[in-house]
């Protein structure tokens, strides 16, 4: 099946590439010439484990194209997925400014019947808006012809995106249009081979399924948060508690580890949206706001707990901080806790040696010249030297089992600050290091 994707980003590149490497012929689409030179180069605009092999492969076997021409995309794919971005405005809704200019442009030069997907994450009517743009466009041409909305929210993890596309769930096919379902079937049978994973449902219950989802997960975020600073009150282990109610089948063990806050490209802006929805139709969303307001305190949890230990002000003092991206195996540091943690470090007068293992270089992009206290390494040991104590913010694979009898002699003072329960209290305390977990006793 011929397949355009609008957008190279997280979603457009992972759904292009996997799409092409089950045999379709894919035609990616970004107004970005930067990011199309540095595909047709050979290379990616963004890290994602196992990607770029899958891009390499399928562009050698003619299945995988990159462009800028707008026309020449909206004239390739009988199936159009929009996979732009949809960054929050100042009130915190969703901006559609990409997704409905991409709508226009498959308008304004389709050739004949178009499934137009929206793979963005979306408020929900945003496919309304979608379709009346299409057909103003093609109004304006004098011409008439078929086309269906499709609301097909992504549910790809970023560092696992591949995995998540290859062998979904759940695939949400939100439409009416009997056309539009058979070619959404055709073109996800074998990403399903062993059981049907593809639900049909309405447009509106699609575009709120994925917001639902996102909602969810962030909530147990920040009520495992909030249970673990009540539990470091109370003299409770939080690790222990997850335990405890993770073996309960009716909850279960995903999204259950407490930490200094979620970040990423999805979960912030897409509690604010939600919320934002619920106000524009008078739903006071409590629950939502509530998690919000969580997640912002706890990213500064590891500061007050830093300014708890070594006084408010931190002048003179140096800290190692392992971990810059807001999880492992990305480069993505949007909405990371680091830049809070980083920033209060430095409005507190501290200086910080930062490492991340494929980060650093975003890392120059983000805080630019912004602290002039602000270093980086590129071994994870080489912050530690010297420093007056670690502070963990993201848990790497490569930072769970480090030689801690090197980290008790580099540091000045024995002290880690851990945003992500990576360690064991009672460990720490046999290896002589002073450590300060979330939750833990």
């Amino acid at each position: 099946m011929k397949v355009t994707v609008v957008g190279t980003g997280y979603v457009g590149l992972v759904s292009g590439a996997c799409l092409a490497d089950v045999g379709n012929e894919v035609l990616c689409l970004d107004v970005d010439p930067e990011k199309i030179r540095i595909l047709e180069e050979g290379g990616l605009p963004i890290h994602e484990p196992g990607l770029l092999e899958i891009v390499h492969r399928n562009v050698q076997t003619g299945r995988l194209f990159f462009t800028t021409d707008i026309e020449r995309a909206a004239r390739h794919g009988t199936v159009q997925f929009i996979a732009v971005g949809t960054p929050p405005d100042e009130d915190g809704s969703a901006d559609l400014q990409y997704v409905l200019a991409a709508a226009r442009n498959i308008g304004r030069y389709m050739d004949g019947y178009r499934a137009v997907v929206d793979k963005s994450t979306v408020p929900v009517g945003t496919g309304d808006k979608v379709r009346a743009a299409i057909a103003e466009e093609l109004a304006a041409r004098g011409k008439e012809i078929d086309f269906a909305v499709v609301s097909n929210p992504e549910f790809l993890k970023e560092g696992a995106a591949v995995e998540d596309f290859m062998r979904p769930d759940r695939i949400i096919v939100g439409t009416e249009d009997e056309q539009a379902i058979r070619l959404m079937r055709e073109l996800y049978a074998p990403f399903q081979r062993n059981h049907d994973r593809l639900l049909v449902i309405d447009t509106r219950s699609a575009e709120l399924t994925k917001y639902a989802a996102n909602a969810m997960l962030a909530t147990r975020i920040s009520f495992m948060n909030e249970l673990a600073n009540l539990a470091e009150t109370l003299g409770a282990d939080i690790e222990l508690v997850r335990r405890g109610i993770g073996s309960d089948p009716r909850i279960g063990w995903d999204f259950l580890y407490a930490g200094c806050g979620y970040g990423g490209s999805c979960f912030p802006k897409d509690v604010k949206a939600l919320i934002r929805t619920g106000h524009e139709t008078n739903h006071d969303l409590l629950v939502l706001r509530a998690v919000e307001e969580v997640n912002d305190r706890q990213k500064r949890r590891l500061v007050d707990k830093v300014a708890a230990r070594f006084g408010d002000r931190l002048d003179g003092l140096r800290f190692a901080l392992w971990g810059l991206v807001f999880k492992p195996n990305t480069d993505d540091m949007r909405e990371a806790p680091s830049r809070v943690i980083i920033d209060e470090l430095s409005r507190r007068g501290a200086n910080v040696t930062a490492y991340d293992p494929v980060a650093i270089d975003e890392a120059r992009r983000v805080f630019a010249d912004r602290y002039p206290g602000l270093n980086y390494v590129t071994r994870p040991m080489d912050a530690v030297l010297g420093a007056d104590a670690l502070i963990i913010v993201t848990e790497w694979k490569e930072l769970r089992s480090p030689d801690f009898d090197f980290i008790r002699t580099a540091l000045k003072q024995p002290v880690i600050f851990d945003g992500r329960n990576l360690y064991d209290p009672a460990t720490m305390r046999l290896y002589g290091i002073e450590y300060h977990g979330m939750g833990r006793c």
